[in-house]
């Protein structure tokens, strides 16, 4: 059964020169319940801006995107940041951790915007990627692997029916890259989520038996002048 499901999406932005020009045109694109996909795309390609609309961090210009069967793009801003909150882990390439808290502050942040604040829940979860004796150290004194692996664990806090991840491993060699991303596939597929990866790493996507190039789906109409 289709967990996401979009129809006729477009995308445009404003160029310097205040011309319309289309990022995102894709006619159809589905993401089964606990189905793991990867999509290929250089830099520019419009893979950051596909995971922002399924997200509803922003608003698609025409089109539908049907999340867990709500329709995302009809949806008030209040109902998309709860939906989001309650049905999406998102996985960002600088981690976008709060350098202020803990580790176990900045997972039990992400609680508190969907299913509620757990913190026995959350330490259990970093002891899951191996930070159970890091709880109360700052990002600023982890390494960056080990930043990554807070980094997943927020995502997963929730227990989301959708994780986003958005080039998880770009920031990490090649040893880390592929233990974050051994890492990030087990905990989606021990709870249930879907995972939806872009990334432009050959050897990251050969992993993924499921994996799409973007400009297959996404054919950008010409500039349009101001």
């Amino acid at each position: 059964m289709a967990l996401l499901k979009i129809n006729a999406l477009e995308k445009h932005f404003r160029t310097p020169e205040g011309n319309l020009q289309n990022v995102l045109n894709i006619d159809s694109f589905s993401l089964d319940a606990e189905e793991q996909m990867a999509l290929k795309g250089q830099s520019g390609s419009g893979k950051t801006t596909f995971l922002h609309l399924i997200a509803g961090i922003i608003s698609p210009d025409s089109g539908t995107i049907l999340l867990d069967g709500h329709p995302l793009h009809a949806l008030s801003e209040s109902h998309r940041d709860r939906l989001r909150a309650c049905t999406i882990g998102y996985i960002f390439q600088t981690f976008n951790l709060l350098q202020g808290f803990t580790c176990l502050e900045n997972v039990c942040l992400g609680m508190m915007f969907g299913s509620g604040l757990d913190k026995k829940k959350a330490a259990a979860l970093l002891g899951e990627v191996g930070l159970g004796n890091y709880l109360q150290h700052r990002p600023s004194q982890l390494s960056v692997g080990q930043q990554q692996r807070v980094a997943i664990a927020r995502a997963l806090a929730n227990q989301p029916k959708l994780v986003l991840a958005d080039e998880p491993t770009g920031n990490l060699d090649p040893e880390l890259a592929q233990d974050a991303m051994q890492l990030i596939r087990r905990l989606c597929d021990e709870s249930g989520a879907a995972l939806l990866l872009v990334s432009h790493d050959t050897e990251l996507l050969g992993q993924f038996e499921h994996c799409q190039d973007l400009k297959d789906i996404n054919i950008p109409q010409k500039e349009t002048e101001a």
